[in-house]
């Protein structure tokens, strides 16, 4: 059954992929490496992202208690927001990479679906990132490139 549901995950990512083309990919790639940085400048990223999440939609937080999501400063609230970015650039760096993007995008469903995370709030977190993505990268943000590719993202995350 795995089998089939991992041909099935496959399948739907190569569809979806024709959505996020090669050229949308490699900016989505290299814009991602620009907004999200290195060092502190992640965590800052995490904050302003995860803040503007909770102004915007508050009933979320009760969604982050085992990592204290009621404080974004604390260290546990911190390492979540790390551990979200985390795999985001794990996943964005797959994107030219079918097979690998797959299993990343299996792991990321399963983790998801064990904790209950509602498909809605995919799109909270795509509409918040793209809402923050401009900050960092003014003008050369390609929104219908990071549109479609988080779409590929979130679609095998639900599927």
């Amino acid at each position: 059954m795995k089998l089939v549901l991992a041909v099935v995950l496959s399948m739907c990512v190569a569809h979806a992929l024709a959505d996020c083309d090669a050229l949308q990919r490699f900016k989505v790639k290299h814009q991602w490496a620009e907004a999200f940085g290195s060092a502190h400048h992640r965590l800052d990223f995490g904050l302003k992202l995860w803040n503007n999440i909770f102004k915007d939609y508050s009933d979320l937080r009760g969604l982050f208690k085992r990592v204290n999501g009621e404080n974004t400063y604390s260290p546990e609230f911190e390492a979540h927001a790390q551990r979200v970015l985390s795999g985001l650039d794990m996943t964005i760096s797959l994107l030219d990479d079918q097979e690998a993007l797959t299993a990343q995008l299996a792991h990321l469903k399963s983790q998801h679906a064990e904790r209950n995370i509602k498909t809605d709030y995919y799109g909270v977190f795509v509409n918040e990132l793209l809402a923050v993505l401009p900050d960092y990268l003014g003008t050369k943000l390609d929104f219908k490139a990071w549109s479609e590719c988080l779409g590929v993202i979130t679609g095998g995350m639900h599927s």
